[in-house]
């Protein structure tokens, strides 16, 4: 038998419970408010739904709504860096035939550093040099030193493969071009972007090629080579992107259809297939993104796990 107790808002009484010490509503009380905590007992099943348990949920508060040809334009990235590799391996072959000579290669190579170093600093307007305090006679001396021990160490470079097969260093050159694609930086803040092992990766790769070439001067072409192409060129790729999207745009198209051009040489099936690839990435994979940005369905509420966003750096010394 249960004590009863009466009701302070009538004249009813309800009976309490001994085992909770809670009084059981009578049929003049309110019903009683579900609450979402575990660490209660309430009159409910435990299977019980109250119509407001998802009213925190929320739904794609931080999706990032994509543009078509704002896609496309980051693409360009990608496009040049295929185009490069392109264009390394193709200037690789004719050296490799014999229908390019070292002499024409450094000679063309160090005109268009010196009209990208000019356009780079035109388009920069002197800003980066004023922040570092270099000047273009430092710049100058640099690319000397560079120059004069690689042409010093070309003979080592081109002996330094030797006891190794060739099919076993046109192996190792390929993934390590792939392994520069993959970890390139195209602008994303990813734990995947290094951009020193993407470089490190590509020079690694030409210096393997490069040792498979007739004479020392053929590497030391090849390697300054790799240098121009991994190195210099995306950092004037990047001042152009950040600064003159039009120029931008007009050299990615220019790159690609040189890539192109080289490889038709070659091989017109491999033109073929690199510029269906090229057309792919440029505009089929944007359109597959930007159809697939509907499906999305990212859900958030207070059941997400929490963030630490303190620097605890301080704890781990």
């Amino acid at each position: 038998m249960s004590p009863v107790l009466q009701s302070p808002n009538s004249g009813h009484y309800s009976s309490l419970s001994w085992g909770t010490g809670r009084p059981t509503p009578g049929p003049m009380d309110p019903p009683p408010e579900w609450k979402k905590v575990l660490y209660e007992r309430q009159p409910f099943p435990d299977n019980y739904v109250d119509s407001r348990f998802l009213e925190e949920l929320r739904k794609n508060i931080y999706v990032r709504q994509y543009h078509y040809w704002a896609v496309v334009f980051e693409a360009g990235g990608v496009i040049q860096q295929l185009c490069s590799v392109c264009i390394f391996s193709v200037i690789w072959w004719y050296m490799d035939q014999d229908l390019l000579s070292p002499q024409k290669l450094c000679g063309v190579g160090l005109t268009f550093t010196l009209l990208g170093y000019l356009l780079f600093d035109t388009v920069d307007r002197g800003q980066g040099r004023r922040g570092s305090g270099r000047t273009c006679w430092a710049d100058l001396k640099s690319a000397f030193v560079f120059a004069a021990f690689t042409y010093g160490f070309s003979p080592v470079l081109k002996t330094l493969t030797e006891s190794i097969s060739t099919d076993t260093i046109y192996a190792m050159s390929v993934l390590m071009l792939l392994g520069h694609l993959v970890f390139f930086d195209y602008g994303a803040n990813a734990a995947v972007v290094s951009s020193t092992l993407s470089i490190n990766m590509a020079i690694f790769a030409s210096v393997c090629l490069a040792s498979r070439l007739p004479r020392s001067l053929h590497a030391f072409a090849m390697v300054t080579f790799a240098i121009q192409i991994f190195a210099l060129w995306p950092s004037l790729q990047k001042k152009l992107r950040a600064n003159t999207p039009r120029t931008y745009i007009c050299v990615t198209v220019l790159f690609a259809v040189f890539a192109v051009a080289g490889l038709l040489s070659i091989s017109s099936v491999g033109a073929v297939l690199f510029s269906l690839l090229l057309l792919s990435i440029a505009f089929l994979c944007p359109f597959c993104l930007i159809r697939l940005q509907l499906f999305k369905d990212n859900i958030h509420g207070p059941w997400d796990e929490a963030e630490i966003k303190e620097d605890l750096s301080r704890f781990l010394d």
